[in-house]
Parts: C-alpha cells; structure tokens; sequence
C-alpha cells in the first residue's frame, strides 16, 4: 500500500483522492497540522480510500511538556474527524519522543472509545524504523495490528529495496516467533545484512 499524499485545499484533496481512486490507488495521506479537523472530516465524508494521517509537526507542539499537547487525548480527535491510520512515531526513533511516549500512544489508537463502535485507528510506527526494531515494538504491542513504515529501513538496505522489504518481513517473522533476531539472520540473508547495516 502506497499512501499518496494528496494535501491542498478542500477541492484540491477531492480532486487528488479522486485521480489516486481513478489510477488504482489504495490509500490517500493528509497531513493533520496542514488540513486541520474540518478538512478531515471533509475529506472523510467524500473519500472512499483509507486515509493515511501523517502527524508532521508534532514535535514542535510537544517538546516543550508545558504547552500541554497529549497524543492520547489529541488522536481521539482525528478519530472521530475519520482517519484511518495515524502516525505515533517509532521506538529508538529519529526525534525526541522516549519509548514509552510512543507505545503509550499506539495502545490507545487500538482503544476503542465506545462499547457499541470501536472507532480505532492503526497506529503507524516511523521514523528511522528498521528491521532492529521489530522484536521491541512486538514484544510492546503484543500484536502485529500495525503499520511499520521504514523507509531507510528499506531503501538503505545495502542490497536494495527488494531485500530491505525481506530484512523486515525475515525480522517480524522471528518476533512474532518469539525468536532471538541475530539466531534468525543466521538462515536469512537479507536480515543478516540489514542488521549489520543498521548496527545500534
């Protein structure tokens, strides 16, 4: 699934969701501090794809504890406006959030808000993600009702992309597996290489 960010004005994002839906496209991403809660929930009323949430911005409105921003509280928001995945950042991420920060915030878009309609959300795992990751965000999840995006985690693979989409899918099969990852690499090539390159 590719997630086409397609954020503009409320005619513009119709129109993109539109040329992305007409060209066999599966998901559309707006960014949430650029369109704001009325452009979600417009572009909810109108979309048939899955809307990807990207959070860009949310370190600055977080570094600073006493402007009292709260993922938890902030996400619900979203939610009910009509995303269907959300960024919660990643572990050992790129940025500034402690990992508890994140898992903090990816349990609770898995929590429902109403006993009758769930309204959940798939938490998205990014920034700086990559195959090393995989045993800690399932062993913090217990569940693999996620997205983990890596880019770098896939691009920079020393091999290619092809074998960066391995290293990661060789990595969640042995968390899954409740496997040890360097044990696992030992038969899988890509994994082998992409935790040499990703070395912590």
């Amino acid at each position: 699934m590719v997630a086409f960010n397609i954020k503009g004005d409320l005619d513009q994002m119709k129109r993109r969701h539109d040329l992305v839906l007409e060209l066999g496209g599966t998901c559309v991403m707006a960014s949430l501090n650029s369109v704001g809660l009325v452009g979600m929930i417009e572009l909810r009323r109108h979309a048939v794809l899955p809307i990807h949430a990207h959070r860009n911005g949310w370190g600055a409105l977080t570094r600073a504890s006493a402007l009292g921003w709260s993922y938890v509280a902030w996400q619900k928001l979203w939610r009910l406006a009509g995303a269907d995945h959300m960024h919660v950042n990643g572990l050992a991420n790129k940025f500034c959030e402690p990992d508890d920060s994140v898992i903090a915030s990816a349990r609770e878009c898995l929590t429902p808000m109403f006993p009758d309609k769930p309204c959940t959300v798939m938490p998205v795992f990014s920034s700086g993600q990559s195959a090393r990751q995989a045993p800690g965000t399932f062993a913090a999840m217990a569940t693999a009702d996620l997205i983990f995006a890596a880019g770098g985690g896939i691009m920079a693979h020393p091999d290619g992309p092809a074998a960066g989409v391995a290293s990661l899918r060789q990595a969640w099969e042995a968390a899954m597996a409740g496997m040890d990852l360097d044990s696992h690499a030992r038969n899988n090539p890509a994994l082998a290489r992409a935790l040499a390159r990703y070395a912590e």
